[in-house]
C-alpha cells in the first residue's frame, strides 16, 4: 500500500521489450535500499523490484502485458522521469490517502494554469470513473495524492502547491500528456457493498423460513 506522497522523481535509464512485456531500469537515490520482491510505485503503478544494481544506483521492474496495456509505461523512453514511492511501512506516517498502485485508467492533461505561486491542472476523466470522483475528494494522479478542486462533465481540476509541482513530474506535463488515475478505493468498496444489498435481510430470511 502507498500514500500518494511521492519520494522523488527518477530517470528511466534503460528499457527492454519482449513478448511477455517490458522491463524498465530506473536510477534512484534509494536503489541501494531496495531488495528483490519489494513493491515500488512508479508513476502510480505498483511494480515489483526484479533486480538492483547498488553500484550503479539503479533498480529494474518488469511490466507484464496487462500493465503495458493499461498504463502508458509501455511508451516511456530512456531519459523520461517517473514518480517514485516505496510501499508504506507499518509504523509510517499516513500523510496522503489509501493508494494501492492499481491504475484504474489513463487520462490526459487538459489545462495548466499558473495562479500566483500555485498551479491549477485540469484532467480528462474516463466515463467509467466519473461515479467514483467527488469534489474535495481524493484522487491519485501519476502516483500523487491530490484533492479534487472542481468537477464537471468535461473532467476535473486540482490545485498544485509549489512543493508538489517541483518535486513531481507535474512540472514536466503539458496539455495532451497522459497521466495515470487511481480513484479512491473506499468509493469502490462502498459501491460493491451497496450493490449486494439488493434485498432486506429480514424479509429474505422470513421468506426462506416460510418456504421450509
Amino acid at each position: 500500500m502507498f500514500t500518494g506522497i511521492v519520494e522523488e522523481t527518477a530517470e528511466v535509464v534503460a528499457t527492454e521489450t519482449d513478448e511477455g512485456g517490458r522491463r524498465l531500469t530506473v536510477a534512484s537515490s534509494f536503489a541501494a535500499d531496495l531488495t528483490h520482491g519489494q513493491s515500488v510505485s512508479v508513476s502510480g503503478t505498483c511494480l515489483t523490484v526484479e533486480s538492483t544494481d547498488h553500484d550503479a544506483g539503479t533498480f529494474s521492474v518488469f511490466l507484464a502485458r496487462e500493465t503495458v496495456d493499461r498504463t502508458y509505461l509501455g511508451s516511456v523512453a530512456v531519459g523520461d522521469e517517473v514518480n517514485l514511492e516505496r510501499a508504506m511501512a507499518a509504523d509510517g506516517r499516513f500523510d496522503g490517502h489509501v493508494v494501492q498502485g492499481h491504475v484504474d485508467g489513463t487520462a490526459t492533461v487538459t489545462s495548466v494554469d499558473r495562479e500566483g505561486d500555485d498551479w491549477r491542472f485540469g484532467f480528462s476523466l474516463p466515463e467509467s470513473l466519473e461515479k467514483y470522483v467527488v469534489e474535495k475528494g481524493s484522487i491519485t494522479v501519476d502516483g500523487i495524492s491530490l484533492t479534487v478542486a472542481s468537477l464537471d462533465d468535461d473532467g476535473f481540476e486540482v490545485a498544485i502547491i509549489p512543493a508538489t509541482y517541483d518535486l513531481t513530474t507535474l512540472s514536466e506535463k503539458q496539455v495532451g500528456d497522459p497521466v495515470h488515475l487511481e480513484v479512491d478505493v473506499l468509493a469502490k468498496y462502498v459501491e460493491r457493498v451497496l450493490s449486494t444489498e439488493t434485498e432486506d435481510p429480514q424479509s429474505a430470511y422470513a421468506e426462506r423460513f416460510a418456504e421450509q
